[in-house]
């Protein structure tokens, strides 16, 4: 994964100085746990972080969780299942590691620049929301957006609505200012 492409970044043609990780909803999860990893154990150093409607505690007992269960697609029995998924009976446990569920961490100090979104509708608001501050209050950087009425994969699902071409738009921005100042 990261090592291979940092270490293979020339026949890429890619600058290992200036690698971001991104991903959606469990991919956002991985990303994420990555940035944590790398932070933590070493390896290539990361530019930045752009998580899209991440998957990030396991708990899943926010206040959107409780709010969004059975209300839309991906709700709370749904995010339950894909922490089981990935944790089995451990899900919800106190020592569940920071590097499987990303809320887990006691410190974000440190992290990449990061963007993240989350729609206004969907079971993961409160902790991306949590995430974010926790970031600020560790010193970092983080740009959030959370996107009015958005379920979780709106603009996969209605990639032609304005608030998904917002959204990708605002992602796009983020991350041209990101390789542009670095």
């Amino acid at each position: 994964g990261l090592l291979w492409v940092a270490d293979h970044a020339d026949e890429l043609g890619i600058d290992s100085e200036r690698i971001v990780v991104t991903g959606f909803s469990a991919g956002g999860a991985l990303s994420a746990a990555l940035a944590l990893t790398v932070r933590d154990k070493g390896g290539p150093r990361l530019l930045g972080q752009l998580l899209m409607a991440p998957l990030l505690d396991d708990r899943n007992d926010s206040a959107s969780a409780l709010q969004m269960d059975d209300v839309e697609l991906f709700d709370r029995s749904r995010n339950g299942f894909a922490w089981s998924s990935l944790l089995g009976d451990a899900r919800g446990a106190a020592d569940v590691p920071q590097y499987a569920a990303p809320a887990r961490a006691t410190d974000l100090a440190g992290l990449p620049p990061t963007f993240l979104d989350v729609g206004s509708a969907e079971c993961l608001r409160d902790e991306v929301l949590a995430y974010a501050d926790r970031i600020w209050q560790a010193g970092g950087e983080a740009e959030l957006h959370v996107w009015p009425g958005g379920i979780h994969g709106f603009d996969r699902k209605a990639p032609e609505a304005r608030i998904s071409k917002a959204a990708v738009a605002a992602r796009r921005n983020w991350l041209e200012h990101l390789l542009a100042t670095n």
